[in-house]
């Protein structure tokens, strides 16, 4: 297996970076993963760091070297990564949990298989065309595709699923897609996709290498935000056959040379909690915990006020 990646985070107009990023692989599967904490709640770049930290950790123990179901450690990965958030706002004491979108994709056996959830994105340029890319689970992008019918204004911005939420998130995984030498891949926050014209991605992605067009992007969308840019964040790779010569300049991942060796961008410093700890009642019991609390906040609000 072998891919060329580069990946960039820059903090743009924001008083701190809330998106997080990273990728993990074995000798015949790799994980990439891009988390962009939500403004609007509390400590989203924890929801973020949780995200990705809790997605890497499920795939070391489940890639020996490869994943017996992608689908379901997909799907898994997202619904541990929810609970670790909801367990974190539990024992800090929070009245709102931290949340973050994500996007997370899986090359094993020559295929790529991923899941999103929220607005960051992914895209997927063979030969300069575009492929596919997520369609967001936002108000604005339902109403494009013909889900929801409204004709009032949609702000771009409000999202109906994300992790952390008190509401179960919702996600789809796709279906196991076939590489060819040269395809490129792109994860990214929506402060990039935002402030770029899909044909713009496009050209970046088709004309030039990972390692040119992933920080070229990132510069344009700043560029064109200004001052008051949101955090961006990009992370590309370009899928190379073993048996033809690599035409990238990105970081190149060959083999590791034990089966149970992982290399990985992600910081080794895990979460207080084993991803597995909660099950679906203790979930439940946490929202209601979450809520109860926000309710006993407002009431004590109203009161005071009157």
């Amino acid at each position: 297996m072998k891919f060329s990646v580069f990946q960039v985070s820059r903090k743009g107009g924001r008083s701190n970076n809330e998106d997080r990023m990273g990728y993990c692989y074995t000798r015949d599967s790799a994980v990439f993963v891009l988390a962009d904490g939500m403004g609007g709640h509390p400590q989203g770049e924890v929801a973020a760091q949780l995200a990705l930290q809790t997605v890497v950790e499920l795939f070391q123990k489940m890639a020996q070297t490869k994943l017996a179901d992608v689908a379901d450690f997909l799907t898994e990965a997202l619904m541990a990564s929810h609970r670790q958030i909801l367990h974190y706002a539990i024992e800090k004491g929070l009245l709102d949990s931290p949340r973050t979108t994500i996007v997370v994709a899986v090359v094993q056996s020559d295929c790529v298989c991923w899941t999103h959830c929220g607005d960051s994105r992914l895209y997927w340029v063979r030969q300069g065309e575009l492929l596919t890319r997520t369609r967001d689970h936002s108000l604005l992008e339902q109403t494009q595709t013909g889900k929801i019918k409204s004709h009032e204004r949609i702000n771009r911005n409000a999202l109906f699923t994300c992790l952390g939420s008190p509401i179960k998130p919702v996600f789809s995984v796709s279906a196991v897609q076939p590489l060819l030498h040269g395809d490129k891949l792109m994860l990214c926050s929506d402060g990039l996709w935002s402030s770029l014209s899909e044909d713009e991605i496009v050209f970046e992605l088709g004309q030039k290498s990972v390692d040119s067009a992933v920080p070229d992007m990132v510069e344009l969308a700043l560029r064109n935000a200004g001052s008051h840019s949101d955090n961006v964040t990009c992370l590309g790779f370009t899928w190379e056959m073993p048996d033809v010569p690599a035409s990238e300049h990105g970081s190149s991942a060959p083999d590791p040379v034990i089966d149970s060796t992982f290399a990985s961008t992600v910081q080794s410093a895990w979460a207080e909690v084993p991803v597995d700890e909660l099950n679906d009642a203790e979930i439940e019991r946490s929202i209601e915990e979450i809520n109860e609390a926000i309710r006993k906040a407002a009431e004590k609000k109203l009161t005071q006020t009157l």
